[in-house]
């Protein structure tokens, strides 16, 4: 009984309580379910028409299918959980206990309700807020993977496909995006905008390739003119890296061969470094051969027929050392030092050349020697009464045209004569005054004998004779006698000869001991009735009428010349040692130089100025040789310095003698031709295209040339 009361007593206390709570829970309970349910489906409908409306395709009625499809699976899941919460709630109610748990259970049926909201935003199309916030952004913006493919499989894909928005650079950057999704999401104005920024990012890529090309060909010309700056005689002829441009039919096999023989010498030396004994035996036999098939062959015609045999087997042992014994570095110092000792072999035999052509050029060759022994010869076998000149009372007349010719060249002295008178116009006024020494006086005088330079006077005289010309008057002659001169020009004996700068051989110069060469200093004396006289050098050839000269003015100046200052190294510190204070006190180092050669001297002025005491002065200064080398221009520009008058360039053209390339009309248009250097019209070694100016004045039928060998 107390039992059942007990319990009878708590069930109505329990429904006392649980009547006052019910309708609260009913209300939660209410809302919970109802209201999503009229959520989804009323999401769904709307959905379904705006998709509808606006795409009226298969993909958007399939999507439209879809959400409400979601949105129904999404309610069933809402009532499923109520149906729940029901049972659980009546369970919970039967025993009064655990109230707390229905609400708990509510919370999470809400959290869980708007997480599939929240999830399923991105699906609300025209009204969710991705679609409104992407219809509005910037034109500088895109949209990449927003829109759905086409196709059945796409509805499966459409909850991995990713929005990804991304801003592009200002400079442009390729996008990745198919030509599909770009033509059916932009408008005209972005395909404008991209066409434009296309068009530029074009435009730029081609002017940055032709930025590239103007570099390139840039640093293609400076190369080319680096490479025109090299010194061919350095590098040497030979090289397998050059190019063949000496020569279209280029002798390959000569050069191949000598190119090889270079590289086995370089093996040579590394392989005895290296102790290679077998390669280094075997290289050296190589050389050899290639060296016997070579032999003093230029041509690829004269090389012997082992040769192209000789050539495969040396390219077979190269092949071989280089893989042996090839270092960049040890191969790069071998050819440098082979390079060195060749170019110090060439500038010694540059010197041996100098030497030797200065040598050959003051030499007497066999003809004009036999012919100036021939003559003597016959000169002294005539009677006294039979070697005088006619016309001797016109040597100093002083209305008359004079000449000075100081020469010991017989042949050379007769062009000079012979061209005067033949372009004279009247040749009966020119008078000749020949001075010689003693060895040449009757080859001279023979020679001139038997062929007189037409109406012209002639008188040739001896310098042994001029008794006042010794060394107690004469300072370059008191020079010449002493000992320190003579060891400065007979030391050819010693070693060091040779091997001495060139620059200073050419002082050397036997013509220096003669007084022929230096009597230039000494007209007035030599020639004291006389006014003006015209000084010639026997290396010369007159093409015009010179009469003219001694009407030109010299404005009281003593010598008229032809300026040669046009080139640098005839001015007078090219001449002078102007690091001598006597020097430079008194000269002006840029001053212009001027040419012996065809010189128009005034001997009345010359005596006024007293030019040879001033000569004397200077010569007797320059007695242990510090203020110039030796030679007659020197002093002589010293002597006339501010005395000399400029003729013009036509009267005198010079460089015939070393220069090849003097202008042919200036040579026809000039009075005077200079054969001034080395290379004599008399020798050998003249220039032939030059050598014709000179030689159309002598006659090579005459009997003495002829019995001497002598011809053009």
């Amino acid at each position: 009984m107390a039992l059942r009361r007990g319990l009878s007593s708590s069930g109505v206390n329990k429904n006392r309580s649980g009547g006052g709570s019910r309708l609260p829970i009913i209300l939660v309970i209410f809302f919970c379910v109802l209201s999503p349910l009229i959520f989804f489906v009323g999401r769904g409908l709307i959905i379904t028409g705006a998709s509808t409306d606006q795409n009226n395709n298969n993909n958007a009625v399939g999507s439209g299918k879809q959400r409400i499809n979601i949105g129904l699976v999404g309610a069933a899941i809402g009532l499923e959980r109520t149906a729940g919460l029901a049972t659980c709630e009546a369970s919970f109610l039967k025993r009064g206990k655990y109230k707390l748990l229905i609400y708990l259970e509510i919370s999470w049926f809400v959290i869980l309700v708007i997480d599939v909201i929240a999830s399923s935003t991105a699906d609300l199309g025209p009204l969710s807020l991705d679609s409104f916030r992407k219809n509005k952004l910037s034109a500088s913006w895109k949209v990449i993977g927003g829109e759905t493919p086409v196709g059945n499989k796409a509805a499966s894909e459409t909850n991995q496909t990713a929005t990804v928005v991304k801003q592009e650079a200002s400079k442009g950057k390729v996008d990745n995006i198919s030509e599909d999704n770009a033509r059916s999401g932009d408008t005209p104005a972005k395909l404008a905008r991209r066409q434009l920024r296309e068009k530029r990012r074009e435009k730029r890529v081609a002017e940055l390739l032709q930025q590239d090309d103007e570099a390139t060909a840039r640093l293609e010309n400076a190369a080319i003119e680096r490479s025109k700056l090299v010194d061919g005689a350095v590098l040497g002829k030979y090289s397998i890296w050059r190019k063949e441009m000496d020569n279209e039919n280029s002798d390959s096999t000569v050069r191949l061969m000598r190119d090889q023989m270079i590289m086995a010498r370089v093996y040579l030396s590394i392989a005895k470094m290296k102790n290679k004994r077998d390669l280094l035996q075997e290289l050296q036999t190589r050389l050899k051969e290639s060296q016997r098939a070579l032999g003093e062959s230029s041509a690829d015609s004269d090389l012997h027929p082992s040769a192209p045999g000789k050539l495969k087997a040396m390219g077979q042992v190269l092949s071989k050392a280089r893989e042996q014994l090839y270092d960049c570095k040890l191969v790069t110092g071998k050819l440098r030092a082979m390079l060195q000792t060749a170019d110090e072999q060439v500038r010694s035999l540059k010197k041996q050349s100098t030497f030797l052509s200065q040598l050959a050029a003051k030499t007497v060759p066999n003809g004009i020697h036999c012919l100036s022994m021939r003559l003597t010869i016959d000169y002294y076998l005539l009677p006294l009464e039979k070697r005088k000149f006619p016309r001797s009372e016109n040597l100093e007349n002083p209305n008359l045209y004079h000449y000075a010719l100081f020469s010991d060249n017989v042949l050379a002295a007769s062009v000079v004569v012979n061209s005067t008178i033949m372009n004279a116009k009247d040749s009966s006024k020119h008078v000749f005054h020949l001075v010689t020494d003693k060895l040449n006086f009757g080859a001279m005088n023979m020679w001139f004998l038997l062929n007189p330079p037409g109406k012209a006077t002639i008188h040739v005289e001896n310098v042994d004779e001029f008794k006042w010309l010794n060394s107690s008057y004469c300072p370059v002659l008191r020079q010449l006698e002493s000992a320190a001169m003579k060891e400065y020009y007979f030391k050819a004996n010693h070693l060091t000869s040779l091997s001495s700068g060139s620059s200073n051989l050419k002082y050397r110069n036997p013509k220096y001991l003669s007084m022929l060469n230096h009597l230039r200093f000494y007209l007035p004396q030599v020639y004291p009735k006389l006014d003006k006289i015209l000084f010639l050098d026997d290396d010369i050839v007159v093409q015009k009428d010179l009469t003219k000269l001694w009407s030109v003015d010299l404005n009281e100046k003593v010598n008229g010349a032809v300026e040669t200052c046009g080139e640098s190294f005839h001015r007078f510190d090219k001449y002078l040692n102007f690091s001598n204070p006597h020097i430079a006190r008194h000269f002006d180092p840029n001053a212009c130089g001027w040419a012996y050669g065809m010189n128009i001297f005034d001997l009345k002025v010359w005596k006024k100025k007293d030019i040879t005491g001033i000569y004397h002065k200077w010569q007797n200064m320059n007695e242990d040789r510090v203020l110039w080398k030796l030679g007659t221009l020197p002093p002589g520009l010293i002597t006339f310095y501010n005395l000399t008058h400029p003729l013009q360039k036509s009267w005198h053209v010079l460089g015939l003698g070393y220069n090849p390339s003097v202008d042919r009309s200036e040579i026809e248009n000039a009075a005077v031709v200079h054969y001034n250097g080395n290379m004599k019209p008399w020798l050998e070694l003249a220039m032939t295209k030059y050598r014709p100016y000179w030689t159309k004045y002598i006659k090579y039928d005459h009997p003495y040339l002829r019995n001497c060998n002598l011809s053009e």
